[in-house]
């Protein structure tokens, strides 16, 4: 049976993607704002089927990661964490599912059970999926399937283009309406800033005409959203910062990303003119361990370019750049003995004595500079900064009249 909510309230939205990365939470985070300006705290927010999934509260309970973000960050406290992420597909799940152990039926009841506990105290509901409409199929969970057993209608985000972008609508378009599911209208993210409007235009004409369906919002790119902080980085490579750990919460990008395999010469004239001729500000260099010379280049030029404020944080508008030294062997001596194979302490120390941010990986150069260059920093509840940027850049970007029409 079909979930419905009272006839004053809005129909549930279903915020779903044509694929991965395109940012659909981040979408999610400022329609969730939106509708907290308009209906007040009682918006409900559930992921009614969840993979990356976390630990929280006191009893560990397992629930996925963007529900954590959404009750964490806004405050849900009127919604229960296991009503908010009812069914979580770990490893192996699948297998189970195929095998008979998981029953369709069960999982279905577990999602609607748990939408009707907080429909009970929500008077707006939005559901999350995950990846794109047709994720889940092989579990009977699509995000098609779960939108039209909750009878939501889909909000689908793309990244911003005009062929390609309808290209990925229509394949998404075609499931939802294959499986009798109404598409509320369509949101364009990561659009090129000055193609925006001719964006807007032809797309907007395109999906109006072909299928009745309005453009929600587009919205142009913002950098810095996509960028992790260096405690995502640390994490990731499974790293230690062994200095400047009060920077954890500083963002770097892949562009800022410089593999340094040079004379120290030149990696000083490299950094300086990327900061005096293209205003580089946050540079992060990736070097390998045995390089002290480039490590007390690096020191030097961070003690002469940082800026302290009277409480010793170096000034965070200025430049700032981030050191990470890789353990792992060298590419052109693999039989370097272990004894030269690592960093001298006394650098360390003078590392420690400016608070530089330098963190050591037991990865090598190369491969910490391709997991760093192929990462796509998400968000999650410790990197508020970049969670209030998100909300600020996307709300104003989408037609809640429309949205809510």
């Amino acid at each position: 049976a079909k979930q419905k909510m009272s006839a004053a309230a809005p129909r549930p939205l279903f915020i779903a993607a044509t694929r991965q990365h395109v940012g659909k939470t981040t979408v999610s985070l400022a329609v969730l704002s939106g509708l907290r300006k308009r209906f007040g705290d009682r918006v409900g927010f559930v992921k009614p089927v969840g993979q990356q999934h976390v630990p929280v509260g006191a009893k560990g309970i397992r629930v996925d990661k963007d529900v954590q973000l959404m009750k964490e960050y806004f405050g849900l406290n009127h919604l229960r964490y296991e009503d908010m992420s009812p069914v979580l597909v770990p490893r192996d799940y699948t297998k189970r599912f195929i095998d008979g152990e998981v029953s369709s039926d069960d999982q279905t009841s577990k999602i609607q059970d748990a939408v009707k506990r907080v429909q009970e105290t929500s008077d707006v509901l939005i559901y999350e999926g995950t990846g794109h409409v047709g994720v889940g199929a092989i579990i009977d969970a699509s995000n098609a399937d779960v939108a039209r057993r909750l009878d939501a209608d889909v909000v689908l985000v793309a990244n911003g283009g005009i062929g390609s972008a309808f290209d990925e609508l229509e394949m998404n378009r075609a499931v939802l309406k294959d499986k009798g599911v109404r598409l509320r209208g369509v949101v364009l993210n990561k659009v090129v800033p000055d193609k925006v409007e001719q964006v807007r235009d032809y797309v907007g004409r395109a999906i109006q005409e072909r299928w009745g369906v309005p453009l929600l919002g587009v919205v142009p790119d913002l950098p810095f959203l996509g960028k992790a902080t260096l405690g995502d980085l640390e994490r990731l490579l499974d790293g230690e910062l062994i200095s400047g750990r009060r920077y954890r919460d500083l963002h770097f990008g892949t562009q800022d990303l410089a593999c340094v395999t040079t004379a120290v010469r030149r990696f000083l004239r490299k950094t300086h003119f990327r900061q005096a001729e293209k205003n580089e500000t946050r540079p992060l260099f990736v070097t390998h361990c045995t390089r002290d010379d480039v490590l007390l280049a690096f020191l030097a030029y961070y003690k002469r370019s940082t800026v302290p404020l009277p409480d010793g944080v170096m000034d965070r508008d200025g430049w700032l750049g981030a050191m990470v030294l890789c353990k792992g062997e060298c590419d052109m001596d693999p039989k370097q003995s272990v004894e030269d194979n690592t960093h001298l302490p006394y650098l360390v120390d003078i590392a420690r004595a400016y608070d530089a941010p330098v963190m050591l990986t037991k990865l090598g150069t190369v491969e910490a500079t391709n997991v760093m260059a192929n990462f796509t920093a998400k968000m999650h509840v410790g990197d508020r900064s970049r969670i209030q940027a998100a909300i600020d850049h996307y709300e104003p970007h989408i037609d809640f009249e429309k949205l809510l029409g």
